[in-house]
């Protein structure tokens, strides 16, 4: 089989289609709500960086230079790792995207793909990732994006599937 005709039976496979769609969806959204908060919007300037919108949520304006939760911030040397991890990690899971017979772990690759490229977009043009949404009225302490909320759902989707969902067929099938 040539290069080509393996590619093509690559992105001709359903799931592998459902993911990388869920990805680029995922990208989509966390792009363009990025944009709102820092040109629409403009949070950081006509705000001060915050914005009350109730008792439960608000927007809040933060330059993240680690990963989640603020973990191994710093400068240049942080972001290129950082940068190249998220790229390697990127690799793996369109590589892995390749292979995968079930849809919810379709689901939450493409999930955990769309949030590393998202804010591995932020990391190469701002040096940061842009976090805003809060929830620090009900209690929870971090600031974030869809990327990360992305990367979060995407994991718990992958947790579902080995943990519930591969044991149910399992059982089924003996």
């Amino acid at each position: 089989m040539t290069p080509i005709a393996a590619l093509m039976a690559v992105v001709g496979r359903p799931l592998f289609r459902l993911g990388m769609i869920l990805a680029a969806a995922t990208v989509a959204l966390d792009q363009a709500s990025k944009l709102w908060i820092l040109h629409g919007l403009r949070l950081p300037e006509r705000f001060s960086r915050h914005l009350e919108l109730g008792p439960v949520f608000d927007l809040t304006y933060t330059e993240n230079t680690g990963i989640s939760f603020g973990l191994f911030a710093g400068g240049m040397t942080s972001r290129v790792i950082l940068s190249v991890l998220s790229l390697v990690i990127s690799a793996f899971i369109v590589r892995w995207l390749t292979t995968i017979e079930r849809p919810v772990t379709a689901l939450g690759a493409g999930m955990i793909l769309g949030g590393a490229i998202g804010n591995l977009i932020d990391r190469v043009l701002y040096g940061f990732v842009v976090d805003f949404i809060n929830f620090g009225d009900i209690g929870f302490a971090y600031i974030f994006n869809i990327a990360d909320a992305g990367i979060n759902v995407g994991v718990a989707l992958l947790l579902l599937d080995t943990l519930v969902l591969e044991r149910r067929e399992k059982k089924m099938t003996e």
